[in-house]
Formats: C-alpha cells, structure tokens, sequence
C-alpha cells in the first residue's frame, strides 16, 4: 500500500510504520532530511493514524517550517565548504576550479551536482586523512584504512581491526569540527567505548572537545540538507 499524504500546501508526505510493540501511535520528524514517521499498533487501521496526523498538523508543518527545505546543488546555489558559504558559479574547460570567492564547475546544469559531489568527496578524504594522521601518531596507535559515506545516524565509526569511517559531509563543517570527529574516532582505537576512559583519551590527543560536539548537535542536520 502506498504512504499516505497529509494534504495542504506543500503536501506532506507520510511513512507508516507497524510494530508489534507499540501501544499507541507516535510521530518522528527527521532533522536529517525531514521524514515524517508515524508509529502505530498492529491492528490498529491506517485511518486513526491519518486522523492522528491530522489533529497535529500545526506541530508537523511548523517543525518543518523551522527545518527548512533541501537544497538542491547546481549553479546558483550556495555551499558550506570547510566552514565558509561559496557560491556555485558557471566555470570553463573540463575541471571545478576554486576559487576565494566561490566554486566555478564547468558542463551543464544536470551535471553539476555529480561533479561537485567527487570535488568534496576528495577534499574530504585528504583533510580526514591529514587529521587520523596525526591523532594516530599522537596515540601510538595505527589505523588500517578510511572510508567515506553519506551516513544519517554517526558522522564516523571506528572497528575493532582499526577500520575508520567518516561521512564526507563533514568537509561543509568547520576545520575544526572535522578534525574532532577524526580524533574521536582515532580515540576509539585505545578505547571501544564511551567511557570516561576515552574521553579522556580524546582530551589528551585533541584537547576540548565540547564546542564541537555541540556544533554538530546544532547545525549537523543542516547538513544534511544539500542533495548532489
């Protein structure tokens, strides 16, 4: 069966999820790319769900007024890169020149996205590198390899045989930003865990770390929010 939709303008797009386990319906608005989720009971009909979303449409349109809408990436639009907002202007011959002013990618408009999408994909890869560089040296520790992903839920995760992932969004973020969660993961080496024993091995590699965890929970999901 297909989502319903809740009408009005814009319309609003529903999933509907069953769960054994559930004992009456319950609403989830992603800060990631705004999906509206509603949970309900097994037996419980498709209909008292809709009327469910209904009686909340205030709450619903108004958290994702304050979310705002995606945006797609193509000459006009304006990026986050490395902390600081360039614009994407019309560029010559084959290849994305950068610029202080903003990012010129060459080709037509159905291309842009892709290709500023490798752009961003290869910085990140070099600054994270850069960063699990010289964390690992700072710990002792080696790490065996990287690895870049689109990830929803972590910006980075490290395995048990000193595999690291990163989320290439993190080059939109500041330096900064990006080089704690390089440290956060290099601190995992030592510790798998979240105790106050890696934290601390976290201070001592990096240094405080609050203001950049706090800048993720903040404006992480806005993130989020540029489509390629």
């Amino acid at each position: 069966m297909k989502d319903p939709v809740l009408p009005g303008d814009p319309p609003v797009p529903l999933v509907l999820r069953r769960s054994a386990r559930a004992r009456r319906i319950t609403l989830r608005i992603s800060q990631v790319d705004g999906r509206v989720t509603l949970t309900l009971p097994a037996g419980l009909p498709a209909s008292e769900a809709m009327n469910f979303a209904r009686e909340k449409e205030p709450w619903i349109r108004g958290h994702l007024a304050a979310r705002g809408g995606d945006i797609l990436v193509g000459h006009g639009a304006r990026i986050p890169v490395e902390g600081r907002i360039l614009p994407v202007v019309p560029g010559g011959g084959r290849s994305v020149g950068w610029t202080a002013d903003g990012i010129a990618v060459p080709g037509p408009a159905e291309t842009v996205g892709r290709k500023l999408l490798v752009q961003l994909k290869g910085l990140a890869r070099d600054r994270l590198a850069a960063a699990c560089d010289e964390y690992a040296d700072r710990l002792g520790r080696p790490f065996d390899r990287i690895t870049l992903r689109d990830t929803r839920s972590r910006w980075g995760s490290c395995t048990s045989d000193g595999g690291l992932m990163f989320s290439w969004r993190l080059i939109m973020s500041p330096p900064e930003v990006l080089r704690y969660v390089a440290a956060h993961e290099i601190a995992h080496l030592e510790e798998m865990n979240h105790s106050p024993a890696f934290w601390q091995v976290v201070q001592r590699i990096h240094g405080d770390h609050r203001p950049y965890r706090n800048w993720l929970r903040e404006h992480g999901a806005d993130l989020h929010r540029y489509r390629f």
